[in-house]
């Protein structure tokens, strides 16, 4: 069975920045679309960014030209890394696997940003 693991969440202050990981238990080329999303109390959870295998990264606008997914494929690990954070992006991150009909999520890491 597909398992997704995220790690690095933490607290920061405005302006620092943090890494996230998502270590995946299979071969990370085998998924199509590889993600991380976010969510607040109160809110739907929202797409950050994205990463298509063989193909373009997407990201939302309000972390454009602040944060880069990238793949680790040797270490079938899925990373964000998070410039020039905001409070705004205080949200516990989720990262997310899609391969043909099947989408599979990780657990969630806290990201704590302060002013």
């Amino acid at each position: 069975h597909v398992q997704l693991q995220a790690s690095g969440g933490g607290l920061v202050q405005a302006g620092g920045s943090l890494r996230l990981s998502c270590a995946v238990s299979e071969t990370i080329g085998s998924f199509s679309t590889m993600g991380w999303y976010r969510q607040v109390p109160g809110k739907q959870r929202e797409l950050v960014a994205t990463s298509t295998s063989g193909g373009p990264t997407n990201y939302a606008d309000s972390v454009k030209g602040r944060f880069t997914i990238s793949r680790d494929n040797a270490k079938n690990t899925l990373n964000l890394q998070m410039n020039s954070l905001s409070p705004e992006d205080t949200a516990i991150y989720y990262c997310k696997a899609r391969r043909f009909l099947n989408s599979y999520w990780g657990q969630g890491t806290q990201v704590t940003v302060s002013s």
